[in-house]
């Protein structure tokens, strides 16, 4: 097991048998209708695409799919029903009426997709990191929820913000009812850009007022430290959620590399750590 506790007053660390996940407080008061929750340990590793340009091995297919159907089985799911995404940094949204695969997991079939959006029961929406940002939205109002990567281009496309857009538009979702579940993710603590990407999100996000606690220069080293995950909850406040609904795991994945997928720290042969969402 793992020897740390990472709960907050956000979040859970739970431990079941030698499985490991966070779930968030605030989403577990639904629990007549919603599962959900972040995986936890990097013997796990939830990569079922492409690694580095190159196919995974048949061996670490199966190792993924075992993992995911260990993580299902802790709150109640069925692994089948899982939908995965194959995320490329787009800022792609899709909204999904059923699987496509009967017998198993759906994880071929949406490329180049970086969000799901959901009102049907039963479906598992999955995503992955290794430091970018994922998002459990869940609208308990119209019943519906999403699951969103939001790395660095993620995060300058504004998918969060176009997620609830799309949540409006198709669902009639009023953002005042909105919950964003915020997972681990690398932080501005560790988040460290040139001066090339740094201007890039100078230039998006400028307009807003917390611009200079968001980008951040050390002078000593022409770097740039960036707080993508500030940049999300204020863009989200703009868009009409609430303070209280934008609950931030407030957990980076550079920090507790023993427990979560680091891209930063794993470098090349990097694994991946997933969030899942599913109303039951």
């Amino acid at each position: 097991g793992l020897k740390m506790d990472l709960s907050n007053e956000n979040i859970l660390h739970i431990k079941n048998d030698d499985f490991e996940f966070l779930q968030f407080k605030k989403l577990l008061k639904y629990s007549d209708c919603l599962s959900h929750g972040y995986s936890l340990g990097i013997n796990r590793n939830y990569r079922t695409g492409k690694a580095n340009g190159q196919i995974i091995s048949s061996e670490e297919y199966s190792k993924a799919i075992n993992d995911y159907k260990d993580f299902c089985n802790c709150i109640n799911l069925n692994y089948k029903n899982i939908i995965k995404t194959k995320q490329n940094h787009t800022d792609n949204i899709k909204i999904i009426n059923e699987k496509i695969n009967i017998d198993g997991p759906d994880t071929e079939n949406y490329s180049n997709t970086d969000g799901l959006i959901t009102n049907k029961k039963d479906l598992i929406l999955a995503t992955t990191n290794a430091d970018c940002i994922l998002l459990l939205f869940f609208d308990p109002v119209k019943k519906v929820i999403a699951n969103v990567h939001s790395g660095w281009k993620g995060t300058i496309q504004r998918i969060s913000v176009k997620t609830v857009k799309k949540m409006k538009m198709e669902f009639n979702s009023n953002p005042k009812d909105i919950i964003c579940a915020i997972c681990p993710s690398i932080r501005k603590c560790h988040f460290e850009v040139d001066k090339e990407v740094s201007d890039i999100f100078y230039n998006e996000f400028r307009d807003l007022k917390n611009i200079d606690e968001i980008i951040e220069k050390d002078l000593q080293k022409e770097k740039w430290y960036v707080d993508t995950v500030e940049i999300n909850k204020t863009i989200l406040l703009k868009e009409g959620l609430l303070k209280d609904n934008i609950i931030d795991s407030k957990i980076c994945s550079v920090c507790n590399k023993e427990y979560i997928h680091s891209y930063r720290v794993e470098k090349e042969g990097y694994g991946l750590s997933t969030a899942i969402i599913s109303l039951i």
